[in-house]
């Protein structure tokens, strides 16, 4: 049986099919059209028309998208949503959405603060005002199908949260989406709230997309395959899941990327640098996994801080456009041609000077015809590398946390724009299928489970905890598809909280293993 990879960039969509063994049997690059179907299933056909694979074995498939992303981003598809928020009278100072452009803000047909939360140390606010949460639904049955709920301290308690989700139900009818913020964001609620809410307006999206690649699978002939999204930790989850969670799926591109480059250069720590036909993305891989992020995202304008990676994004590609200004200096992007290089680089046959132009001058790279860019000066051709160097490394500096010199991963389908001697690079190597390891990394990436608590060492022995919340990571990646004896933790942490009482920590344990045949 053969696994399916499938990665969506803004350029390039890339395909791979994956052996039983985990050798690369094929690789593919297909454009990324306005249609993203279109690019998909192109991809798709491409890759196995290449392997020559009987579609019918292939046993699993697995996607990476950004489509939820994009309608974030570019205000599409978001569906039409209701906002409840536990804790009155404490919160009614910020209102949900306060600082969100109309544009977006709109998605919420209407809101409300009632009664109930609970304080840091899980002491009850205000009672839950079960009247006031049934007459909101009751408002707004009919117009919405989805709910964010919302509630002060629920990653302490979450109580009045599934109180609330159940009245939901119970109001409008079992199919309605309902998005509770305990198991999306971590601490901050006005931040925790604001991914929830995203995540509710996401439910079609997720719906539409999830439903349409495993039709157009079928259509394809792959009828026996197990089919999974990527999540932005590296892992998969299944259809189902991404449909609960639609927001994970955010940045799930650069993460496949870091997973795919650790396969291909068998290293477990290093700076990877995916360079695509618009941007580069830099990563930090920490134990063969994406380093997770500390600090609040900002999606399409929304300050939030749900679990995401850290990555930096800088605006140098293949595609990438280059530039002499009226004082001599050379200048590379952030404008790209994107998915159009094919058209208007020169080496194709265009009139756009871009970087894959420059690498193809200087010999560093095969593509197109060199001899349409040999009128290209050298010295102008150093200078635009130059540039190019300088903005990566510039970028590789911001991503490290000493100043040693670390090992770096160029991969990406644009990674043949970059030399491997970068300063702040103690090797730095280019894998073969690099241009690919973002499909590579969704075909191989495990399951995972993450849990997160906060625990009172004065109530509950450190080691106990973190004995406990290792155990439960364990058992939420067996649940997800996990083959138990497979499952290892990846990630641990208990991180004192000084403004808690006693000696709160919060504990996080990450586990993760090899996904079920």
């Amino acid at each position: 049986m053969y696994k399916l990879g499938i990665d969506v960039g803004g350029t390039n969509t890339d395909a791979v099919l994956i052996d039983e063994n985990l050798n690369v049997a094929a690789a593919i690059k297909n454009p990324t059209s306005g249609d993203i179907y279109e690019g998909i299933m192109g991809a798709v056909d491409a890759v196995l028309a290449e392997s020559g694979v009987n579609p019918a074995e292939i046993g699993q498939a697995m996607l990476g998208t950004t489509q939820c992303t994009n309608a974030i981003v570019e205000r599409k598809g978001l569906a039409p949503i209701a906002i409840l928020r536990i804790g009155a009278p404490a919160s009614v100072g910020i209102p949900p959405m306060v600082d969100w452009a109309d544009d977006i803000a709109s998605v919420a047909v209407d809101s409300a603060i009632i009664g109930g939360g609970f304080e840091y140390d899980g002491k009850r606010l205000a009672d839950f005002d079960e009247a006031a949460c049934r007459a909101f639904f009751e408002g707004v049955k009919g117009k919405v199908g989805a709910v964010a709920i919302s509630c002060v301290f629920s990653g302490v308690r979450n109580d009045d949260e599934l109180a609330a989700a159940q009245i939901a139900r119970e109001v409008l009818g079992e199919d309605v989406h309902v998005s509770i913020s305990s198991e999306i964001g971590s601490m901050g609620l006005v931040e925790r709230e604001n991914a929830t809410i995203l995540n509710a307006a996401l439910h079609e999206v997720a719906k539409r997309f999830t439903e349409g690649f495993a039709k157009s699978l079928a259509e394809r002939g792959i009828v026996n395959a197990d089919v999974y999204l990527s999540q932005n930790d590296g892992t998969l989850m299944t259809i189902e899941h991404a449909r609960q969670y639609p927001i994970l799926t955010i940045a799930c591109g650069p993460t496949n990327s870091i997973r795919g480059a650790s396969y291909l250069s068998k290293m477990e720590d290093a700076i990877v640098i995916d360079v695509g036909g618009t941007t580069t993305d830099l990563g930090v891989l920490q134990s063969g996994f994406p380093r997770e992020s500390g600090v609040a995202v900002t999606i399409g304008g929304v300050r939030t801080n749900f679990r995401m990676p850290d990555v930096i994004s800088i605006g140098l590609g293949g595609g990438s456009i280059v530039r002499e200004r009226e004082d001599g200096r050379v200048t590379v992007g952030p404008d790209s041609v994107g998915y159009e290089i094919t058209k208007h680089a020169l080496v194709f046959g265009g009139d756009v000077m871009t970087a894959t132009d420059i690498a193809v001058r200087l010999g560093m790279a095969e593509v197109g015809d060199p001899s349409k860019v040999a009128h290209i000066d050298e010295a102008f051709a150093e200078k635009a590398l130059d540039a190019m160097r300088e903005l990566v490394e510039e970028g590789i500096d911001m991503m490290k946390v000493s100043n040693d010199d670390i090992d770096a991963i160029l991969v990406g389908g644009g990674c043949i724009i970059l030399p491997t001697d970068l300063a702040g690079t103690a090797e730095c190597v280019k894998p073969e299928h690099s241009g690919c390891a973002n499909a590579i990394g969704s075909a191989i990436s495990k399951v995972s489970g993450t849990y997160e608590a906060l625990v009172d060492y004065d109530v509950t022995p450190r080691e106990q905890a973190l004995a406990a919340a290792r155990e439960a990571a364990i058992e939420q990646a067996v649940e997800a598809g996990a083959i138990r004896e497979t499952v290892e933790v990846i990630d641990s942490e208990d991180v004192p909280l000084q403004y808690y009482p006693g000696h709160t920590n919060r504990v996080k344990v990450k586990a993760a293993g090899d996904l079920a045949q």
